[in-house]
Formats: C-alpha cells, structure tokens, sequence
C-alpha cells in the first residue's frame, strides 16, 4: 500500500507520454490520408442537400451528381474539374471495380448514354452522390443490382498513397504495471 501513490505517479506519467506520442504520431497518418479523408468529410458535409439539374451547390438550391463531385473535389482538393460526368470521365488513371479506394470517382450509365452519371467512392462498396429529381445527396452500396448493372466503370484523382484505405487512429497503449 506504501507504494501505491509512487506506482499512480508512474502510471499517470506512462499515460501523459503514451497520449503525446500518439498526438505526434497524428499528423503524419493524416497526412499520408488527409487528401481523401478531407474529400470525404466534404462530401458528407453535403449529405440531405437536394438534387437540382445543373445545380453546382446548396446557394443555388442544390446539385446535380457532376456538380457535387466538382465542388467537392474543388473545396477539398483545390481542383477544377471539368463540369459534366463525360468529361470527368476522360481525366485520372482508370480504376477496376476490385480495385477502388476512397476517393475514386466511380461512373455509371443512368441515361442509355454512358457516363451519364457521377460519384465518389467512400469505401465499404459505398458511394456518395446526388441521384436524380427528388432526391438528395446520399450513400448507397454499389453492389446493389441497379448501380451494378449500371457501372461504366472509374478513374483516380488522388495519387496512390493518399488513396489508401482510411485507418482509425492509432491506439492509445500503456505498458502494463510492474508487480
């Protein structure tokens, strides 16, 4: 019991330096995955804005599946793309649907024309995009047997190591005690 405040005082220290390595170590994994994570918490930021044909953002009352991708990547990335989803489509590395990563913009064939319609892939076989008249801004699984059938195919943006699946952040962990 007598060395009960001294193995506190260790502990409290262990804890102190544990959790300052961790806020060091940080920036770099956000840096290795800042570029989608930030693409991606912009996107979500536009989750439930109504679709609007032509729309290129909430202050005109919404946007249309190429006006999201264009503001998203534009706000997060600082690109400019090009405004229609034919014309993203001929920009970026192509990307087969094994392979997508957060980040990929994944392509589809809504209006018998291909290319016709536009998102970005968020992982877990999910993408976000503003559909059609009526809807809004969402996620859906892009192995769902509408999307599926429809898919044109996708391109990468973002380079290689910054489209890296994203990772929780590191774990906290403290030496166990001496006894």
């Amino acid at each position: 019991m007598r060395n009960l405040p001294k193995r506190l005082v260790v502990l409290s220290l262990l804890l102190v330096t544990a959790v300052a390595s961790a806020q060091e170590a940080a920036p770099a994994a956000q840096g290795e995955q800042g570029a989608v994570g930030s693409l991606i918490d912009k996107g979500f930021g536009y989750l439930g804005i109504k679709y609007r044909l032509g729309g290129t953002g909430p202050e005109v009352g919404g946007f249309d599946c190429s006006g999201l991708v264009r503001k998203v990547f534009g706000d997060a990335l600082g690109l400019n793309l090009p405004r229609t989803a034919a014309e993203m489509a001929r920009i970026g590395d192509k990307v087969g649907a094994q392979d997508l990563k957060p980040g990929d913009l994944v392509f589809f064939n809504t209006m018998r024309r291909a290319f016709s319609h536009v998102g970005i892939y968020v992982g877990d076989n999910k993408f976000l995009h503003s559909p059609s008249k009526g809807g809004v801004v969402r996620v859906e699984e892009i192995d769902s047997s509408y999307w599926m059938k429809r898919f044109n195919g996708a391109r990468r943006l973002v380079p290689e190591a910054q489209a890296a699946p994203l990772a929780p952040p590191p774990l906290l962990a403290a030496p166990p005690l001496e006894r």
